[in-house]
């Protein structure tokens, strides 16, 4: 039978098997470095299925490995784990039964669809030679995050694989797609902590004060103009202040106000130039206005970029195994910050988008939104891609010959 057959018709066989998996992390999120629940279910599943397991790497991450029938290459496929700090919203029996913590970015798919892999791999052992290692990562929406605690506890090496996949959801594309492309995926993303000090008193007299909320809005309002300004637009950037807090009751003028934000960036020389450019900014609101300062810029993970030849090979696979009209070329990286780039920087890799809106059913809502959702029709779309790109990546010669020499 055609392998790419073989693999739709045993993932259709276990669908309703990768929904349980991800309706049951669904209802017991956990938060950046607290998976350990998360974890203990990865590691049961994997096991079940005869894969050798190595738990705690990383913090609470979990590495399998399924080994094919004879020695080869080794690919890797990553997912993330962890969960955000908000409350679910939705009404559905499979909403999240921890308060205040929901997966609302569809790490809880990713982890699903990984586990997914493991149950249709194993089950493929006889098809291939070499060896596919899976990735559980915990703390991806931390920075640092887990993959560079992951990479510093050897998760890619012995064996260090030829090439890594790793994919996200996507409620903007439909249900039965896919989305790629080559070169820069998503932004780098970096953050800045930012403390204004005034100086207190009573309300009725501003005139004695120097009132560090006023101070904090032209800083907010200032800290754009680098974007519309000093930035070239060609280069997209993006400064958010993401929270803010100053002041104790309404008729006392706050003398401090902390401010915290992310940095996104494409450009590496923009990147370079952005903390130069925010600090211009904040010296200079706060000096006219007889305020003073703190300010820190933490780099955070570099872009994205995919590998030209691994995303090629997910293309097809995707046109072989969903339709060429499922496979969408997406034109332009997005905004958004991961991780996957510490691994990608080491091993060619390629990082795509799973479609998984459903206007009729209502799923609409975007990433880190309280009613988010999945079409759970994704999740088989996810493995059948995944589990034919890994296969066909172990059986692509590397282009070259031992000696050095290309074939």
């Amino acid at each position: 039978m055609d392998l790419a057959k073989k693999i739709s018709g045993l993932v259709d066989e276990m669908q309703s098997t990768f929904i349980k998996y991800r309706r049951k992390l669904h209802r017991h999120p956990e938060l950046s470095g607290c998976e350990e629940e998360t974890a203990a279910y990865v590691a049961a599943i994997l096991e079940a299925n005869g894969l050798d397991v190595e738990r705690h790497v990383g913090g609470h991450g979990v590495v399998g490995v399924v080994r094919g029938e004879g020695s080869g290459k080794s690919i890797a496929i990553r997912a993330d784990m962890d969960a955000l700090p908000l409350q679910d919203e939705k009404q559905s029996d499979y909403a999240s039964e921890v308060k205040g913590v929901m997966h609302s970015c569809g790490h809880d798919a990713h982890t699903a669809i990984l586990l997914g892999v493991a149950t249709i791999l194993s089950r493929l052992r006889g098809e291939f030679k070499g060896d596919i290692k899976l990735i559980f990562q915990p703390s991806e929406e931390e920075t640092p995050g887990g993959a560079g605690a992951m990479i510093d506890d050897g998760v890619l090496q012995d064996p260090t694989p030829s090439a890594i996949l790793a994919l996200h959801v996507m409620p903007e594309l439909p249900v039965g797609t896919i989305g790629c492309r080559s070169g820069e995926m998503t932004a780098a993303s970096d953050k800045v902590g930012i403390t204004l000090y005034g100086r207190s008193g009573h309300a009725a007299r501003p005139h004695q004060t120097i009132d560090a909320i006023l101070v904090s809005s032209h800083v907010i309002s200032a800290l754009q103009h680098i974007i519309s300004r000093r930035i070239d637009p060609l280069h997209p950037a993006v400064i958010t202040i993401g929270t803010i807090r100053g002041g104790t009751v309404a008729n006392i003028v706050a003398d401090k106000v902390e401010m915290t934000g992310t940095v996104r960036s494409l450009n590496s020389a923009i990147r370079e130039q952005l903390p130069d450019l925010i600090q211009q900014v904040i010296k200079g609101v706060t000096e006219s206005m007889g305020a003073a300062y703190d300010f820190t810029f933490t780099k955070g993970n570099p872009s994205v970029v995919n590998n030209e030849k691994v995303t090629a090979l997910v293309v097809e696979c995707g046109r072989e195994i969903l339709g060429s009209d499922k496979v969408i070329d997406l034109k332009e990286p997005t905004m958004g910050g991961e991780d996957f780039s510490l691994f990608a920087e080491r091993v060619p890799g390629s990082f795509f988008r799973l479609g998984v809106g459903n206007k009729k059913k209502g799923i609409i809502h975007p990433l880190h939104h309280s009613l988010f959702d999945i079409d759970e029709g994704a999740l088989a779309v996810g493995v059948k891609v995944m589990v034919l790109a890994a296969l066909r990546l172990l059986k692509k010669k590397d282009g070259k010959k031992r000696d050095g020499k290309k074939q």
